[in-house]
């Protein structure tokens, strides 16, 4: 039945974006989850978090405040919004999963609060009583506790869970910079050494520890080891000791120990999230299935409807594909197996291509089908006339480095554009020009933009100059930028 197909729906569109609401199975719940999933509504909640995190921009003490009236309100409208958002949730899922959520409750704890908080602003206001916004720094609570924010979360988890291992490394340096700190108290304290300030020289030994630390980041260095150089060279080799063991060994160790643990943890979620969207799958499979023989199927009428469900936007093209995938053999059904890879099927974007021939075929068949057309469209898609750009692009960066008054390099400036411009026009010669400057060819875009731009700038500058009474350095400038960015394009040639 209908209800049936809408529920495996919910099911499949969880897993294909890899949610874990737990939700009610009732029809009137999953026409109310639909609505909680919806790009509008999901869009409207970001919405008005920005909107509630923009008020600090003009609450009291900014430049342009507004008046606590006009705040006041746009923050009660956002909160709001909070609330139905959070009883529009309340009504989707089961209710003592609802009141178990840890972050349900911290959601109706600052909107309660916040609301608390304007009270007794206002009151106080309208006394002429000065006070402080206190709630204001529980608003980022709402970007990260609402349900559409699980990977901010997923994150923050990671961190936690790393939280503990990193500290033994970190406490494991904090033990070296504070045994540094005492040696350069015991070698320096009573050496009546001055600092550039004319201060003492590492007698204080919280500031020794503090300077120490800094040397880490190497920010003061080599300021505070010099009243010891100067005394006596030796005393660097103390110095550099400490650097070689705390800014490169144990930073290093520090970098490892919070990667290593960071991606454990990383990968037990991404374990828990592919367990999850198979249960899911699973799920709706069990709604959908009958049975075919020995084994249970869902048949091809109701998984194009289940697919038309989920993604309605994808052309029916696209769907007879998923179909031929998921249906190999042409049984006329999906089994299990194939079934469960449905919403990692829906995740690839697939570009439809309109395979069409170059206009100058259409047009001078003969002229584009000769020999030497031929010739010329090979060599176009030969490597080596990549290669060759690459050189003349590196050719170009050290002209583009040298003196820009010499006659000389100007001229050759003229010659890297023509070049630049055969290579565009050879290119839309060989391939389809629709192709050529198709949404996803980025580089064919960036190339040709940044080429026709420097030759206009180029045109321009050259006419300027020869107009005395006009200063023509702001096009230059910009022909000189527009130069540089020409070198980007050799980072196409490096693909990984």
């Amino acid at each position: 039945c209908h209800e049936d197909l809408l529920l495996a729906a919910a099911y499949v569109y969880d897993a294909q974006y890899n949610r874990n609401i737990p939700f009610e199975t009732s029809p009137q719940a999953v026409r109310l989850y639909y609505l909680y999933n919806h790009w509008i509504t999901q869009a409207a909640t970001y919405f008005f978090i920005f909107v509630d995190l923009s008020l600090a921009v003009f609450e009291e003490p900014a430049v342009y405040a507004l008046p606590f009236l006009a705040t006041a309100l746009v923050e009660v409208l956002c909160l709001l919004v909070f609330f139905g958002r959070l009883v529009h949730f309340a009504k989707v899922t089961p209710r003592n999963v609802f009141w178990k959520d840890t972050k349900n409750i911290c959601l109706m704890i600052v909107i309660l609060m916040t609301l608390i908080d304007l009270i007794i602003y206002g009151a106080l206001k309208i006394s002429d009583i000065n006070s402080v916004r206190w709630s204001r720094f529980l608003r980022p609570i709402f970007l990260i506790n609402f349900a559409e924010s699980r990977q901010i979360r997923r994150v923050f988890r990671s961190i936690r869970n790393t939280l503990p291992e990193i500290t033994y490394v970190f406490l494991l340096f904090m033990f070296s910079v504070l045994m540094f700190s005492l040696m350069a108290l015991k070698l320096f304290g009573h050496r009546n050494l001055q600092t550039m300030e004319g201060a003492p020289y590492f007698t204080n030994y919280l500031d020794i520890v503090f300077d120490m630390y800094v040397l880490v980041t190497t920010a003061n260095s080599p300021d505070v080891m010099m009243p010891a150089f100067d005394f006596s060279w030796w005393y660097s080799l103390f110095f550099i000791t400490y650097v070689v063991i705390n800014t490169y060994l144990f930073m290093s160790v520090f970098l490892a120990v919070v990667y290593n643990n960071y991606r454990k943890h990383l990968k037990n979620e991404i374990r828990q999230l592919a367990y999850m969207k198979r249960h899911k799958m699973v799920e709706a499979f069990n709604i959908l299935k009958v049975q075919e023989g020995t084994e249970f199927v869902i048949k091809e009428a109701q998984w194009k409807q289940l697919v038309r469900l989920v993604a309605p936007d994808i052309s029916t093209s696209h769907r007879e594909l998923l179909l031929r995938v998921s249906d190999e053999e042409q049984k006329g059904y999906v089994d299990k197996k194939s079934f469960v890879r449905l919403a990692d099927l829906l995740n690839i974007q697939v570009i439809a291509v309109k395979i069409q021939s170059h206009p100058l075929e259409r047009w001078l068949p003969r002229v584009y089908n000769s020999a030497g057309s031929l010739f010329v469209r090979r060599m176009v898609q030969h490597k080596g006339f990549v290669w060759a750009f690459d050189v003349i692009i590196l050719i170009n960066a050290i002209f583009i480095a040298l003196d820009e008054e010499n006659p000389l390099i100007s001229y050759a400036e003229w010659v890297f554009l023509s070049l630049y411009l055969l290579e565009i026009l050879l290119k839309l010669y060989t391939y389809e020009p629709r192709m050529f400057f198709a949404k996803t060819q980025f580089w064919n875009w960036f190339d040709t933009s940044i080429i026709i731009a420097a030759l206009i700038a180029t045109i321009l500058n050259a006419s300027l100059k020869s107009t005395s009474q006009y200063n023509s350095q702001q096009v230059l400038d910009i022909v000189f930028i527009l130069r540089v960015l020409r070198l980007i394009r050799i980072v196409d040639s490096i693909q990984r």
